[in-house]
């Protein structure tokens, strides 16, 4: 789960306002590449489908089988070496056994990790496929479903169903798209292959603590080319911390098609990450005419109460309630939808740094509880900079005299504050969003 510069060297973050977003010390599932500028997702090739159900995952991927090479010498020879590692990390040999039997270096996983190539979708594109009518019905049968252990999970951990539902929604619509590679296979081809050896092996020892624990025999623990696993999709040392027994039967089984464990084990995560009951992720707002636009940042927190004092209300013009300190989010600038955002906001995005991803969750879970779509209009007309605009960007900045200290294609809160002074200095609204249109502006 924090898929979300780890497992697929990938985080998702919005741009601008990831920029003045708390760091994250670790995710559940490092999967998803950054946001390339504010309003926009970088999503790794590997990670993306066409359908509207789950928009990390191409559906192609699913049920391949996967292309093996019978005759890599050297990996074979890496896995003679890896098993003194693995002793002393407290693996048996019998585990390893077990593990190892019939695993060869997969040129699929590396052709997938060699390839990411990246296209640039907003945040809007990425919104449309999150929360779809096809994911909000789908996720409303599944809480009919299951809509017994959701209540139960609900119950214990105190996060609310239809978020946990949502996660699962997003991390593998509902349980189709769980992955069908061998987590071992992939796990130690991906060690072996040293581009981020240390992170891949440490995962992979936790993958083999796991079998060693007889959570699940080594060839149904499947997922992800990059080793997430199951309904929701945790990596292997994020099972060892939060992974739990739901069911009572001695396993903690995130793989089987009954999806109470997984489903418990993210209510269980989002719980140990400080999930407040009964307070939103966050709430869409109206702001007035002539708003400061430098107080849309994460680091500034006022009751909402504070904010209806400053013209910042909800959809139908009332004061927010009074669910704790909250930041203003534009993830669009001036030209998009406006959130109050809660430390609710701060706890999903432990399980995936992106604030697209987590804009992503809690909308699609107030969809599932009945809520109405974005009522905002997107700046559909516009799109994300790519890597090479971004860094163009920056360098025009800096020659007009809106310094952003460096030129490195990131959109963070020196270039953020360089925009803002650009903008101000055009007349244009100084909301610090970097759009195509802005940066066209500065090539004239």
């Amino acid at each position: 789960m924090k898929i979300k510069a780890i497992l697929a060297s990938a985080l998702l973050s919005l741009g601008a306002q990831a920029a003045h977003a708390s760091p994250v010390s670790e995710s559940l599932r490092p999967v998803m590449r950054p946001f390339a500028s504010a309003g926009s997702i970088v999503v790794a090739d590997a990670d993306v489908q066409t359908s509207s159900l789950r928009p990390q995952t191409r559906p192609a991927s699913v049920g391949q089988e996967p292309r093996i090479s019978t005759a890599n010498l050297g990996f074979q020879r890496w896995i003679k070496g890896f098993r003194s590692r693995a002793n002393r990390a407290g693996i048996t040999d019998r585990t390893l056994n077990r593990a190892f039997e019939g695993v060869r270096y997969n040129t699929d996983v590396i052709q997938r990790d060699r390839n990411q190539s990246e296209f640039t979708k907003t945040l809007w594109e990425y919104l449309d496929s999150a929360a779809s009518d096809t994911r909000v019905s789908n996720g409303k049968k599944a809480l009919r479903e299951h809509g017994r252990v959701l209540r139960q999970i609900e119950a214990k951990y105190g996060v609310d169903k239809e978020v946990v539902a949502a996660v699962w929604g997003l991390e593998s619509a509902y349980g189709t798209y769980r992955g069908k590679t061998d987590i071992i296979e992939a796990l130690a081809t991906l060690a072996y292959d040293g581009r981020r050896g240390k992170f891949f092996e440490a995962q992979l020892i936790a993958a083999l603590k796991i079998l060693q624990s007889g959570d699940v025999a080594p060839r149904n623990m499947t997922g992800s080319w990059a080793g997430a696993m199951g309904h929701t999709q945790f990596i292997p040392t994020s099972y060892l911390s939060f992974a739990v027994d739901f069911t009572g039967d001695g396993k903690r089984d995130i793989w089987s098609d009954n999806p109470a464990d997984a489903l418990a084990s993210t209510a269980a995560y989002l719980k140990r990450h400080g999930w407040v009951n009964g307070q939103p992720w966050g709430v869409e707002v109206k702001l007035p005419s002539r708003f400061n636009y430098a107080l849309a940042n994460r680091k500034i927190k006022k009751l909402p109460s504070e904010w209806a004092r400053l013209g910042v209300t909800d959809m139908k013009g009332r004061a927010v309630p009074n669910h704790g300190q909250a930041s203003l989010l534009l993830p669009a600038g001036s030209q998009g939808a406006a959130f109050l955002i809660f430390k609710n906001f701060s706890v999903i995005e432990r399980y995936n740094t992106a604030d697209a991803y987590v804009i992503g969750v809690g909308h699609l879970s107030d969809r599932l509880k009945g809520g109405p779509k974005i009522q905002a209009k997107w700046p559909r007309g516009d799109r994300a900079l790519t890597f090479r605009e971004r860094k163009e960007l920056q360098q025009r900045l800096t020659r007009a005299g809106f310094s952003t200290q460096g030129v490195d294609g990131k959109i963070g809160p020196l270039t953020i504050e360089a925009v803002r002074g650009f903008q101000r200095a055009q007349g244009m609204t100084p909301d610090g969003y970097p759009s195509l249109h802005l940066l066209q502006k500065l090539r004239r």
